[in-house]
């Protein structure tokens, strides 16, 4: 919206109004929208919390977990609608209203917080400890997951909606032939050029996954103060730099990345997200004030997903997020070794003490804030790992 208003006053009033031309520099609109969010947050902060304490949107805390964690018990959750809120004004502002891709990432985002924002309602005013059942959250997610995918199957190999409308009708008139151009394909990381063609479904079904599954691990991933907004920040701003460079014909080519023309402007909701997440973690560092709850953990894991596969990076969202992957891991291997043993012997064991894996380490004797530190130190090495495949290849 500004970079609109910019370009207009410049138009009209060239000679005293030159200074507007900084709005047109990506990264300067980048910098604004992190100190937008940033200061949204820092400032709707403490009303927001007063609201959901009066609200009673209080925390359960379930009685056989951490014993440590149930003096949590009615802290004020939902709080992700606190960084959307930030998201959302910042992205707004601060992106080129016409980028298409911008778009889809905040309708994912905004989509997959609405689901959260039910199951949060259900949990903790409805009073119903199942919240939203798995099966009816999953149809929705998966839905939303689908629509995104089969878009951008078509969308990240061409230049705008009319042209993604010509390729999804010649594919669609070809009898659902199998082929995409090459932009489509899977880069393998470290190497110059190497990458898979998928093929219209397997695109479609790997952006699917990347999608829900980034949505579910982070929303695993967040059970202790800070854990899993400080990874989102730091993976976001990374995937932000990958955006600015797919976006850059020349950064793309020297890279030998793909060009996807528009990429770029994702940099500006990038940076509304880390800004928006540096702000909740103001409120959300131990002893928090508030709790994210499904609402933002659901949106903020689909939002990383569906930029990781726009800027055509989804093993490398794979790398920098590996906390996330490993916490979806141990929930699936305790889950699927409990019920396998118990089918086999009548008695269920458990591979960790305790799952998602931060809980493992907390009964191990480590305090909450060494898990979170750590994992945060994990998550920065993961990211310039990540970032070091721009070179690296």
């Amino acid at each position: 919206m500004l970079l609109s208003l910019a370009q207009w006053l410049q138009a009209q009033y060239p000679e005293t109004l030159g200074f507007l031309r900084v709005f047109q520099y990506l990264t300067f609109r980048a910098v604004m929208a992190a100190m937008t969010s940033l200061l949204i947050g820092l400032a709707l902060g403490p009303w927001v919390i007063r609201r959901l304490a009066e609200l009673k949107i209080g925390q359960p805390v379930r009685e056989y977990g951490v014993q440590s964690h149930l003096i949590k018990h009615g802290t004020p959750t939902m709080g992700g609608v606190l960084i959307l809120l930030g998201m959302a004004v910042s992205t707004v502002l601060w992106f080129d209203w016409r980028n298409r891709f911008v778009w889809v990432v905040m309708l994912v985002t905004f989509g997959f917080g609405l689901i959260g924002w039910v199951d949060d309602w259900r949990k903790v005013v409805q009073k119903n400890p199942e919240g939203m059942p798995s099966r009816e959250k999953f149809i929705y997610q998966s839905a939303i997951g689908l629509i995104a995918a089969i878009y951008l199957a078509f969308s990240v190999s061409e230049v705008s909606n009319l042209r993604v409308l010509e390729l999804f009708l010649r594919w669609v008139g070809s009898g659902f032939s199998n082929d995409l151009p090459p932009k489509a394909d899977l880069i393998v990381p470290f190497f110059k050029t190497v990458s898979y063609p998928l093929g219209v479904f397997g695109f479609i079904g790997m952006t699917y996954f990347v999608i829900v599954g980034a949505s579910n691990a982070v929303n695993l991933t967040d059970g202790l103060d800070g854990l899993a907004i400080m990874p989102v920040v730091l993976v976001g701003g990374a995937l932000g730099i990958f955006a600015y460079v797919t976006g850059n014909s020349v950064y793309a080519k020297y890279l030998f990345l793909p060009h996807i023309p528009g990429a770029g402007e994702l940099m500006i909701f990038c940076s509304a997200m880390a800004g928006a997440g540096l702000a909740f973690l103001w409120f959300n560092a131990y002893p928090a004030q508030v709790f994210m709850g499904d609402v933002g953990a659901l949106a903020l894991g689909g939002a990383l997903g569906t930029v990781a596969v726009i800027v055509r990076q989804e093993i490398v969202l794979g790398i920098m997020g590996g906390i996330f992957v490993i916490e979806a891991l141990s929930v699936m291997v305790q889950v699927g070794w409990f019920k396998y043993t118990k089918k086999k012997t009548g008695t269920g064991q458990r591979v960790l003490l305790m799952a998602p894996l931060h809980h493992h380490y907390e009964k191990k004797g480590w305090v909450e804030t060494q898990v979170v530190v750590r994992f945060w130190i994990i998550t920065m090495l993961l990211c310039l790992v990540g970032l070091a495949t721009l070179k690296l290849r």
